[in-house]
């Protein structure tokens, strides 16, 4: 040993050592072989001031080996997971994201295809549901799947087909919005009696958008009163051709109350599935993707985790996207405990760190020490994302073309009526160009909502609004998931500004900050000039003097600036927002303007 309490190694017998991605200062030292003090005093050279417990990132901990006369290795490439003797898989390897294109074909294996169910409100999505449990039971197969596990299984003909529980554009897109790719066949319910509606629109959307293969049940084809050739026009209107009429998208009628049809449904899903070729590996490592997941009181977190491919077992260390844990249990189906899940299995999962997301990604790795450095690592990511912001905006897309990352300009279009909706549709088609394809992902009327956010967000495209409004949640969505959302009252300027982004001319956007709203409870003139007061209610922000907007049945009815503000008798220069205090919710808060 030398004064320093390094101990004395030749260099030629020195070696380059490797250091994992982040490590603490205790096993540093017994790596380099030293006393834990003497990395202790050389990361305090640094200006680290750091315990022996402490964890330091391969950066720093490189410097202090070098400094104490050590070589470092550059670190490896994680390798494939093997396969252990006994057959399963072995974990996969620290700090590698999972890789869906390294699969060996000779491993893979038919899987069981993820259906989700879409349609409009009352459509009959969940008594479909209902009805293919009730099918599975009543042919004495493996089905009758409780609800809180957020998927069901049925069997037909010896094959699984696993649905997600929670039907509906909304979760489907905002699993997609996290980079989730879930599912495999998208199920659109129409009634036969009621035709494609604003829903069934947007489900469309939706569906087109996430590139999945559709199949369309036709409900309630039992009333009296269902029109199934008025439902097949409709569809062919917006872009459905089934292949009654020439198309490639398959039609089955069925009847939810009735129970018929079912068995025909059933079929074609796995027909379409037989067509896709789905396929995993069950002896690598799991990986799959969180369908909801809470905090339950008398055990903590639990998710429900749909495996995708690998076998998932009790006692894998795992990354969910930003948190991580070891698996203590895992629940079928059917509420039973269970040691492990194969491809296209749904379990609820118990163990981990905190709560995750929906359309979290869930992979087994090595250790522990690898899921710190995957979730560092992946947390690091979502920072520098932010720090750009990678979304896609009308303001970088100049910049995106020239360096030829897209080709495609994708657009969510609301408007306040429908044939506002035909008009811009038409002007954006003359604004596209031979490098550049406006590609209108979505249209409809009314106010910007969180679900168009989301499917923006999803698809990296961009909102516009015409003649309409960005509701409060969806406002809070856009921030939160950096989507480019435009209000516009004029075509023209609207298409300018489109036209000027794919020329890189466009001039910088003048953002409007809402800085409060309030509710008018009460219009009233006073004075000889009959000057009119309003008296509001702050429900959100603060109302400040200078431009403000007044709206009457969700569109604008008039712009104008507020000159004055008074509190009771007081002139005040801002207007404090509503407390929950009675004093506070019994006050008038009067907004006057001159006109």
């Amino acid at each position: 040993m030398t004064g320093s309490g390094v101990q004395v190694i030749e260099p030629s017998e020195r070696g380059a050592i490797e250091i994992p991605a982040t490590i603490t200062v205790q096993e540093l030292a017994g790596l380099l072989r030293v006393n834990p003090a003497d990395v202790i005093r050389e990361l305090i050279k640094s200006g680290i001031f750091a315990t022996i417990n402490q964890t330091i990132d391969r950066d720093t901990a490189s410097l202090v080996a070098e400094e104490l006369g050590y070589e470092v290795a550059e670190p490896s490439a994680a390798p494939a997971p093997a396969e252990e003797a006994g057959g399963e898989a072995a974990p996969a390897a620290a700090a590698k994201e999972p890789l869906w294109e390294e699969e060996d074909p000779s491993k893979l294996v038919a899987r069981a295809p993820i259906v989700t169910v879409m349609g409009h409100v009352d459509h009959g999505k969940t008594s479909l549901l209902d009805a293919i449990r009730a099918t599975s039971v009543a042919a004495g197969e493996r089905g009758g799947i409780t609800q809180h596990i957020g998927a069901s299984e049925a069997v037909k003909n010896g094959k699984r087909i696993v649905f997600l529980d929670t039907p509906g554009h909304e979760a489907f897109t905002a699993m997609r919005a996290r980079g989730a790719k879930v599912t495999d066949i998208a199920i659109l319910v129409v009634a036969a009696d009621d035709g494609v509606m604003p829903q069934t629109i947007e489900a469309i959307d939706h569906i087109r958008a996430a590139r999945v293969p559709m199949i369309v049940a036709l409900n309630k084809i039992d009333k009296a009163d269902a029109n199934p050739d008025r439902v097949k026009t409709e569809l062919s209107e917006h872009g459905v051709l089934i292949e009654e009429y020439g198309g490639d998208t398959p039609l089955v009628p069925v009847s939810a109350k009735q129970r018929t049809g079912i068995d025909d449904l059933l079929e074609m899903i796995l027909l379409v599935a037989d067509l896709q070729e789905l396929r995993a590996n069950p002896r690598r490592a799991a990986i799959g993707t969180v369908v909801e997941a809470e905090l339950d009181k008398g055990r903590g977190p639990v998710a429900t985790v749909l495996v995708q491919t690998g076998t998932l077992k009790v006692g894998d260390t795992v990354v969910v996207g930003a948190t991580f844990g070891r698996v203590r249990a895992m629940e079928n189906n059917a509420g039973a405990r269970v040691a492990k899940a194969g491809p296209s299995s749904a379990v609820v999962l118990l163990g981990l760190s905190d709560v995750p997301a929906a359309g979290d990604v869930l992979q087994v790795v090595a250790d522990e020490r690898a899921a710190r450095a995957i979730v560092d690592q992946r947390r690091a990511q979502a920072g520098a994302k932010a720090e750009t912001g990678a979304r896609a905006t009308l303001e970088d897309l100049y910049r995106q073309i020239q360096a030829g990352q897209t080709r495609e300009l994708r657009i969510v279009i609301k408007a306040d009526v429908q044939g506002s909706l035909g008009a811009i549709t038409h002007a954006l088609e003359q604004v596209s160009t031979d490098e550049v394809r406006i590609n209108v992902i979505h249209t409809g009327t009314g106010d910007i909502t969180d679900n168009d956010i989301l499917l923006a967000s999803a698809s990296d495209a961009i909102v516009v609004g015409f003649n309409t409004k960005l509701d409060p949640q969806a406002r809070r969505t856009a921030e939160a998931e950096g989507v480019d959302v435009r209000l516009y009252d004029i075509i023209y300027k609207l298409t300018d500004d489109i036209e000027a982004a794919l020329k890189g001319m466009l001039e910088p956007e003048v953002v409007e900050v809402v800085e409060g709203r309030a509710e008018v409870r009460q219009v009233f003139r006073v004075g000889r000039g009959g000057q009119l007061v309003f008296g509001c209610y702050v429900t959100d922000g603060r109302i400040v003097r200078g431009g403000a907007r007044v709206y009457r049945s969700g569109r604008v009815f008039v712009t104008d600036r507020i000159d004055s503000l008074r509190r009771f008798r007081d002139d005040v220069r801002r207007s404090r927002p509503a407390s929950s205090a009675a004093s506070a919710s019994r006050a008038t808060r009067s907004c006057r303007r001159a006109t």
